[in-house]
């Protein structure tokens, strides 16, 4: 019982530096254009680290996710609202694992 402490002592702990280690160490404006696309595509990467494999494995069939992913990226890459991208995804989803059940 005492270990569930110590995980919450931690878990606080590398929240807080996450949180604080920014505004110590970057008092100046950020001028390096590395560090600053570096920084500006880390919420993306992240999402999409995070969701790639919700993606295939959310489905019944690994086709249906596959294709709907290839199909949802093509739809993205054409511009297409995050909307309707969406949409594609499901009906593509749906219509597959109609034909293949």
């Amino acid at each position: 019982m005492t270990n569930i402490y110590i995980y919450i002592l931690v878990a606080g702990i590398v929240s807080t530096i996450i949180r604080v280690l920014p505004v110590t160490v970057f008092r100046k404006p950020i001028k390096s254009r590395f560090v600053k696309s570096f920084l500006y595509y880390v919420p993306y990467v992240t999402l999409a680290v995070m969701t790639f494999p919700a993606i295939i494995d959310a489905t019944q069939n690994k086709i249906a996710g596959i294709l709907a992913l290839i199909c949802g990226t093509v739809a993205a890459w054409f511009n297409q609202s995050l909307f309707r991208v969406a949409i594609i995804c499901c009906v593509v989803v749906f219509a597959v694992e109609i034909i293949l059940v």
